[in-house]
């Protein structure tokens, strides 16, 4: 069942979608060659706590940590540890949070340092995929119009589309129906409507599409080894057209 949200309840909402771009944007300042992956998910924790909020992530089906934090090859689900980040990385930060009751979920990769001319790229294109992407969120429009518009941009920089993980709803859970594929045909699967709350999450890797989860249980990597990116964004699908409520301007683009 989907949850469509009040006005009021996606007010309820803005705060953690706030606090959660707060957090990634200090992140985005702190990493730097040497910074480990443990470090950045302390400076993360503590405001989430500091603002009476709850780190999403930690505890969710035994996961240890506030961030996932995931270097080069690894797509989605890294555990921070004291991997220290080397120039040339990338690292995607995923970080989740609650406050008031509803969560906020978002994601970023970021550079560290000077990288490749592929990697840069790689970057670019996946967080302009999501943007495309969140244009779809409009009342009247397809769950698979979002997803149709993230596989479109990434397959024509010659990229690919991670298959096993997916975009979700999200509100008074981290992860609410309906789910939300990066690929696929449009027009299909649930009719957009306003009060939907979505996180919207292109996974691209620069090689192949297809993933394996290492013996931890969580962490998720490129089968071939090739790079990979995440974005994320909390929006609302508003009669006005989408709201991110993950970012600190509450604009769309």
């Amino acid at each position: 069942m989907i949850v469509c949200k009040s006005a009021a309840e996606i007010q309820r909402m803005r705060p953690a979608g706030r606090l959660v771009a707060d957090v990634l944007a200090a992140l985005r300042a702190a990493v730097q060659p040497g910074v480990t992956t443990a470090d950045l998910d302390a400076i993360a924790e503590r405001p989430i706590r500091g603002a009476g909020g709850v780190p999403a992530f930690k505890g969710y089906h035994g996961y240890p940590a506030t961030i996932c934090s995931s270097v080069n090859d690894e797509v989605i689900h890294g555990i921070p540890s004291k991997r220290a980040l080397e120039e040339g990385d990338v690292v995607s930060i995923d970080c989740g949070a609650v406050l008031d009751g509803f969560y906020g979920d978002s994601a970023i990769t970021v550079p560290v340092g000077p990288v490749s001319e592929q990697a840069a790229e790689l970057l670019r294109v996946t967080e302009e995929a999501l943007h495309k992407g969140i244009a779809q969120a409009r009342p009247g429009g397809r769950i698979s119009d979002i997803g149709h518009a993230v596989q479109r941009h990434v397959e024509a920089h010659g990229f690919s589309v991670v298959r096993e993980f997916v975009g979700h709803g999200i509100g008074e859970k981290m992860h609410e129906e309906p789910q939300i594929p990066n690929y696929g045909e449009p027009g299909r699967g649930p009719r957009l409507v306003e009060g939907m709350v979505l996180a919207i999450e292109p996974m691209v890797n620069a090689g192949k599409p297809a993933v394996k989860v290492l013996k931890d249980g969580w962490t998720a990597v490129t089968r071939d080894g090739s790079l990979s990116a995440h974005f994320e964004h909390t929006v609302a699908v508003t009669a006005g057209g989408p709201e991110i409520l993950t970012t600190l301007d509450g604009k769309s683009h």
